[in-house]
């Protein structure tokens, strides 16, 4: 909630400060290039259609590229200087779509105006813009420094090293509510208070002082164990942070300062803001026009299917998605009704459960058209680490547990574990098949998406599904 209010402080903000702008830029679009048009009054040129519809699209124009750019994501803990040119960028890039859209539309007395308009809306919307965030952004900082927005930090370790950084994470204000132990340190050696357990309390303590994050910094004599320490702290879905100098093994993993302080986000991926955002709309704009197009190959395909067997067209099974979440995955049914009678089985090549249609389904990949509809909702992306069972996961997790870093991104429809690797028969292969959405999540990129994209419609049209 307290994220929301900040963000909807930034967007009001920026609503407000671009209606102003395009106002003001009317004024002066008047006197350059309107007068050159016909209109004889300011009072006549803004009753003009194009002009006062300008004024109510435009601030909504701005606050849409604003949120495509990644701005609002994170409303809290930004960076001044990184502000600054996040919001440049963007200013630049919409004042050169609104130009080419609006405004080379007028006909001035000479081409020179046309660079008063351009600088004119450039400068008014960048500092019309950039200063309420930046006192926004100044505000929340000094609060954050008093304690009274301070992220609530569970430390892992009870040593010296914990110590130093519990103490210099606390002057830049965040509140640690506490040190869970993690390896042999001795009591007396302790060099934290207070001590609230050991590993198996996290649960409890995450839920009870309502933990943000978790900050491992331990003793140099348990670093062989760090691995395993913090593979285990995956499955809270938090966000896992440790001295960079003690990160000697995720290399993807991305490296930020935190208020000045070198930490390592374990569970952070290089897909920034902006690029979470645009596919975001990507994946729905393409699944709501999939569906759309392909209603008639839907028919045709749910009446093939009832033809062949009995049982219903659509096959639905809960899966583990985004943050952990439960949801149910629809597919076209490739089986028999009781396929499962016995319990979960995984599917193989030559499996005598699937029907004869259905095997032409799974060689085409057709069978996975009905999660456009889990993507339109939001449980999926057309793109990510195919989702499980939680039957499956528990025995995953027991072998690798790492696998619980890709519940951080939304399950795909495809996935460069498919089509690098295919389908999985048995829990070996699953874990096979694991590398290489593991490979995938380290290196998230809009570019990755489209190449997977690429990959899956050759694999669907040269039937190379199984």
């Amino acid at each position: 909630m307290r994220k929301n209010i900040q963000a909807l402080k930034y967007v009001t903000a920026d609503f407000l400060a671009s209606a102003v702008v395009w106002c003001l830029f009317n004024v002066i679009r008047y006197r350059e290039i309107a007068v050159y048009e016909g209109f004889e009054t300011f009072y006549s040129y803004i009753r003009h259609d194009t002009v006062w519809l300008g004024q109510l699209v435009v601030p909504f124009f701005w606050l849409a590229l604003f949120w495509l750019s990644g701005y609002y994501n994170n409303p809290y803990g930004k960076s001044r200087l990184a502000e600054f040119f996040t919001t440049l960028v963007s200013v630049v890039i919409g004042v050169l779509l609104i130009f080419f859209a609006l405004v080379l539309n007028d006909l001035p007395q000479s081409y020179g105006v046309y660079y008063i308009a351009f600088f004119s809306l450039l400068g008014l919307q960048f500092v019309g813009v950039y200063l309420p965030r930046l006192g926004i952004t100044q505000r929340s900082l000094k609060r954050a420094k008093r304690g009274l927005l301070a992220l609530n930090v569970l430390m892992i370790g009870t040593g010296r090293a914990a110590a130093l950084v519990a103490n210099d994470l606390r002057t830049k204000g965040y509140r640690v509510v506490g040190f869970v132990e993690a390896g042999s340190v001795a009591v007396g050696e302790r060099a934290v208070e207070p001590v609230l357990g050991s590993l198996s309390r996290i649960p409890a303590l995450i839920a009870g002082h309502q933990v943000d994050e978790l900050v491992v910094a331990l003793e140099p004599d348990v670093r062989e164990t760090a691995k395993e320490i913090i593979y285990s702290l995956y499955r809270y879905k938090l966000p896992v942070k440790i001295l960079l100098h003690q990160q000697p093994f995720f290399i993807h993993a991305r490296i930020n300062a935190i208020q000045g302080i070198p930490l390592v986000d374990m569970t952070a991926n290089n897909f920034s803001d902006a690029e979470k955002n645009i596919k975001l709309v990507f994946d729905k704009v393409v699944s709501a026009v999939s569906l759309l197009l392909l209603s008639p190959l839907f028919l045709y395909i749910a009446w093939r299917i009832k033809r062949g067997s009995e049982g219903p067209v659509l096959f639905k099974q809960e899966r583990i998605g985004y943050l952990g979440r439960p949801f149910q995955i629809y597919k076209f049914r490739t089986m028999r009704a009781d396929a499962e009678a016995n319990g979960p089985l995984l599917s193989k090549v030559d499996d005598g459960r699937i029907t004869p249609f259905g095997r032409v389904l799974r060689k085409y990949r057709l069978d996975e058209l009905p999660q456009f509809w889990n993507v339109l909702k939001g449980d999926m992306s057309l793109v990510g680490p195919r989702p499980e069972r939680r039957y499956y996961i528990d025995q995953i997790v027991k072998r690798v547990p790492y696998y619980y870093l890709l519940h951080n991104v939304r399950p795909g429809i495809t996935s460069l574990g498919m089509v690098k690797y295919g389908y999985a028969g048995d829990v070996d292969q699953m874990i096979e098949r694991l590398s290489f959405d593991l490979l995938y999540y380290e290196n998230m990129s809009l570019a990755m998406d489209l190449k997977i994209l690429i990959y899956t419609v050759i694999t669907v049209v040269t039937g190379k599904g199984i």
